[in-house]
């Protein structure tokens, strides 16, 4: 038993090393594979199967009616700024005036959507399976104001179109206190006879090749089934689109930002692709038979904007199931809301993880003083196992037994020395997950230099000075280790300090003060009578 705290303290390193090259550092991109066009189909289930992709073509040549060329619409609120275009009746811009592009107090709103021309402008719908439905025809505003301004209601602003005797209206309704909105699609058949066919609703998001998902943060289309939500790489798509046939629904998510539509009725599919220059998640609505002057309406609500828990719930429809912890998500999400919770107080998120650490101390405040305790006591007994080890030196089985006896009978713990840092990886990585990404957290300041809790230190001041906290403790705990034990032992601020350096400075700060509660537990427990 005398290499175990030795054999444990190795074992840790090794363990938050493998972590940090596993969850932190970035990966190597996999370079994409030609191979034939396919499709793979998803059900709800992971059953899966081949099907052969749309045959129709993405775009065709631009349809703008005779009396009419693209015009802008401008819609606006507290909240964002949505740009319309008549061609396809989509949006062509969308930026959140809440947020900036940089942490800089002169920075620009950020841009959650800037598309260039039709192609990649979103909300696209068009017709399938025998509805003649262009996608990029030339729409009529019903509102002639270039620029209106959501303020105390819901506006709805319309689009009316015709293609041969089928005439489409397109509405959608903004509110003034929400990045949700709804789309409405209204297909009246102005003919003498049937008309059958597929509407399809396509969401388009720009996609650079560039902008990789990293360490925890997905970038990329995400579909909720219901139970889970299922990610697709946008390299993957290169190589065989995918198909979901049960799904609540279907959208593009970034580190901080979710582009999403959920369909009022059920839908056949969303077909997710990849494009040149974006990915497309469109939904495919049932076949239907619109008989001649009968009109089908189709509903769907949409969301543009932060991945934040408020607004995605106030918007329904379960958008919020997008906020995902991964495997620590049963730990890391009350933490968000303990520190949400501080920060409703004092307003400064700095100090919400400060006041976070001290309340996870004080749980952990019992065991961790029972297991200094116990260090404390074996370094007392080193003269009484110095003697064992004399005695039982040759006789390796013999020796454990005799330590285990005495271990027990002193009431002491031979690993307690490790135990304190080995509870607190759990709420390390689950803290880190939050720090990560929590929008919330994007360009909050703490004080002084430090103005992006979820970016590095960027003067490396708080990982030194952790790494020397963590240091000073180790001096501090009671050891009955030999030299070389101790020079292993010294090791790990040394890793850790490394390991920090590029952490965001919200992690760094919750480690820095469980490492001076940890020096003052250990100076209280020194102050008291043996």
């Amino acid at each position: 038993m005398d290499n175990n705290r030795t054999i444990l303290a190795v074992v840790l390193i090794v363990l938050l090393w493998s972590g940090y090259s596993l969850f932190f550092m970035p990966q190597t991109p996999v370079q994409p594979v030609e191979v034939a066009n396919q499709v793979q189909e998803v059900q709800t289930k992971p059953e899966t199967s081949v099907v052969q992709p749309a045959t129709e073509s993405a775009t065709t040549d631009l349809i703008v009616n005779a009396d009419r060329e693209e015009t802008f619409l401008t819609v606006s609120s507290d909240y964002y700024e949505i740009k319309l275009s008549t061609i396809g009746a989509t949006i062509r811009s969308i930026v959140l005036k809440n947020y900036r592009e940089e942490n800089n107090p002169e920075s620009a709103p950020f841009i959650l959507l800037d598309a260039d021309n039709f192609n990649q402008s979103t909300l696209q719908t068009s017709g399938s399976e025998g509805l003649y439905l262009p996608a990029n025809i030339n729409y009529k505003p019903l509102d002639e104001r270039k620029h209106i301004f959501v303020d105390r209601e819901n506006i709805t602003i319309s689009f009316a179109a015709t293609a041969n005797d089928l005439t489409i209206v397109k509405h959608y309704t903004f509110k003034p206190d929400s990045y949700s909105f709804d789309i409405n699609v209204e297909l009246i058949n102005k003919s003498a006879s049937v008309i059958d066919g597929k509407l399809n609703l396509s969401l388009i998001n720009p996609w650079d090749k560039d902008k990789k998902s990293q360490m925890y943060t997905f970038v990329g289309p995400i579909t909720f089934d219901g139970e889970e939500l299922k990610e697709d790489k946008p390299d993957d798509l290169e190589k065989s689109p995918v198909i979901y046939k049960n799904f609540v629904w279907s959208g593009y998510t970034s580190k901080y930002f979710l582009n999403v539509i959920n369909p009022a009725e059920p839908v056949e599919q969303v077909f997710i692709s990849s494009g040149d220059g974006f990915i497309e998640n469109k939904l495919t609505s049932q076949r239907f038979n619109l008989p001649a002057s009968q009109n089908l309406s189709l509903d769907f609500t949409s969301y543009f904007g932060p991945k934040q828990s408020e607004y995605l719930e106030s918007s329904g429809h379960r958008f919020e199931e997008v906020i995902d912890y991964g495997f620590f998500h049963p730990l890391s999400q009350p933490l968000m809301v303990v520190m949400k919770f501080f920060y409703g107080y004092i307003g400064n998120f700095g100090f919400s993880i400060i006041l976070l650490t001290i309340c996870i101390k004080l749980i952990f405040w019992p065991l961790t003083q029972k297991s200094y305790k116990s260090m404390k006591g074996m370094q007392k007994l080193q003269p009484e196992m110095k003697k064992m080890r004399e005695k039982y030196g040759s006789d390796k089985q013999k020796l454990n037994q005799e330590m285990m006896s005495f271990y027990k009978e002193n009431k002491v713990n031979p690993l307690g020395g490790c135990l304190p840092m080995l509870i607190q990886i759990p709420v390390f990585f689950a803290l880190y997950r939050v720090l990560l990404g929590s929008i919330e957290l994007r360009h909050a300041p703490f004080m002084m230099w430090i103005t992006d809790l979820s970016a590095k230190d960027p003067y490396y001041v708080t990982p030194l000075v952790m790494g020397f906290t963590m240091f000073l403790q180790q001096k501090m705990t009671p050891t009955n280790m030999d030299p070389t034990q101790e020079k292993i032992m010294m090791m790990m601020p040394v890793v850790f300090t490394f390991m920090f350096l590029n952490f965001p400075s919200g992690l760094v700060i919750y480690w820095l003060t469980n490492n001076l509660l940890t020096i003052l537990q250990q100076y209280l427990i020194r102050r008291q009578p043996d």
